[in-house]
């Protein structure tokens, strides 16, 4: 048995960067495809792949900015060195600090906090991830295809539904 406490349910997988293992758990973009944002502002995306690495940098972007979100509104959140919490209570912590960041949008927006993260996320330093990949195989068989069968479904959609998606040249 491993030592990783990560579990992820069957039939579901984490979209992760491409510093980690493409596995069928861990969903990463295409590696030497266009994957930054940035990238798609000029040309749209021209192929299964590309609009799956669109689409995975789009909600990685989301959940970010989510993240970045709590954690200037709540300090406890920011340090991972002090206090220390047992992994279960930091996940109550998250939860909490998630269910109240709720609360305050409806009783109390901080549309100062909301403005900054945003300038930042625009107009901040672009700071690209990278890790180790050595020792790293691209993910199994089974793995890639799933990948490239969602990649080709969100294509066949996208070709179908062209004029309803946004164009992110403009």
């Amino acid at each position: 048995m491993s030592d990783d406490k990560l579990v992820i349910p069957t039939s579901r997988y984490c979209l992760v960067d491409a510093g980690l293992p493409h596995t069928s758990t861990l969903m990463t973009p295409y590696r030497g495809v266009r994957y930054h944002l940035k990238e798609y502002y000029t040309r749209a995306p021209e192929n299964s792949k590309e609009l799956f690495n669109l689409r995975h940098a789009s909600l990685r972007n989301a959940i970010e900015r989510a993240f970045d979100v709590l954690k200037k509104r709540f300090p406890i959140i920011r340090s991972t060195t002090k206090p220390f919490y047992y992994c279960e209570t930091q996940s109550d912590i998250f939860l909490a600090c998630c269910i109240l960041h709720n609360f305050l949008l409806d009783e109390d927006r901080d549309k100062d906090l909301e403005d900054e993260v945003l300038h930042e996320v625009l107009n901040g330093p672009e700071e690209e991830e990278r890790h180790s990949t050595t020792g790293i195989r691209e993910g199994s068989t089974e793995a890639t295809q799933l990948r490239n069968s969602i990649a080709n479904g969100m294509w066949t959609n996208y070709l179908m539904l062209k004029d309803d998606e946004i164009d992110m040249s403009k």
